[in-house]
């Protein structure tokens, strides 16, 4: 199952290590990057790689992701400390196109080896909007073999610092549109390439009412995720991106629907004709439902 809620840890932080596997999450990223000042990165990537190895794969509670620095940083550095303790994948930052995908898939290739891993077992999730270039060359995306890339997601945060803006939101306290902008491209290029979509952070950790109604038009619109920046963000994540009760119920009856009338195209539902779209919208919700289930 895709994960829902991806929750950030700082790779450095052992009171937020030691309360990781409590927090519901389903995936952690383990984060060496943003959240770990210059002087501790060497305590985070020794740190991380012991959370890794205390969690083997198979055995874990939630996915294990590695947000390392970006490439043209510290990137192989981050790698080589925690790629022993085989992470679920990895998040890369600030990247510029679909090369720098293809780069860390040949690092990972390297490093898979080195450490008697499965090729291809280390998935790869680029931040894909955090600098112009990257907002302007999701397409090249498209077409390319990137078998490691099992999700996308976006961020406002370092594009405004980029552009130079003093505020990513407009006057009503949504994304600007430059921001819709990217995170409409990002979604799109998602479903193209037929990866999981993740949507960005939610600022006000202690706004859960403004979280949770975030989530579900998130969820509306196709997201299938979105990150945590605090453990209290979980719940209303993974809420936000499961079916409804409601939800669920009308995907059964519109499969009863078409079940009863094997072979047509059309039926009636509720005084509506409903079509081969909404059959598949519904066994979709249904297979989330059970996934979902399943998982909890």
């Amino acid at each position: 199952m895709t994960p829902r809620s991806w929750l950030f840890i700082p790779g450095d932080s052992e009171k937020k290590l030691g309360k990781a596997d409590s927090t519901g999450a389903d995936a952690l990223i383990l984060d060496i990057e943003d959240s770990v000042a210059p002087e501790r990165k060497a305590e985070a990537r020794r740190m991380t790689r012991t959370f890794l190895e205390d969690r083997a794969p198979g055995a874990r509670s939630s996915q294990l992701y590695v947000r390392v620095n970006p490439l043209e940083d510290s990137a192989l550095e981050d790698l080589a400390a925690v790629m022993p303790g085989a992470p679920d994948g990895i998040m890369i930052p600030k990247t510029y196109d679909a090369d720098c995908v293809r780069q860390l898939s040949l690092y990972l290739d390297a490093f898979e080896a080195a450490q008697g891993i499965e090729r291809g077992t280390t998935k790869i999730i680029p931040v894909a909007t955090e600098t112009a270039s990257a907002a302007l060359t999701l397409h090249s995306f498209l077409g390319q073999p990137l078998p490691r890339m099992q999700a996308m997601t976006w961020g406002a945060e370092d594009l405004a610092t980029v552009l130079g803006a003093s505020t990513n939101r407009d006057e009503t306290g949504q994304w600007a549109l430059t921001y819709r902008i990217a995170r409409s491209n990002l979604l799109l290029t998602a479903k193209a390439l037929g990866i999981a979509a993740i949507d960005t952070l939610y600022v006000d950790f202690k706004d859960d009412a403004g979280l949770r109604a975030s989530c579900q038009a998130a969820a509306g619109e196709g997201f299938d995720g979105r990150i945590a920046i605090h453990p209290a963000q979980v719940a209303g994540i993974n809420e936000g991106f499961a079916p409804s009760e409601d939800a669920v119920a009308h995907a059964r009856r519109v499969i009863a629907a078409f079940d009863a009338n094997p072979g047509a195209g059309t039926v009636g539902l509720d005084g509506k004709m409903i079509d081969i779209p909404h059959l598949k919208q519904a066994r979709q919700v249904l297979a989330l439902h059970d996934s979902i289930a399943a998982r909890d």
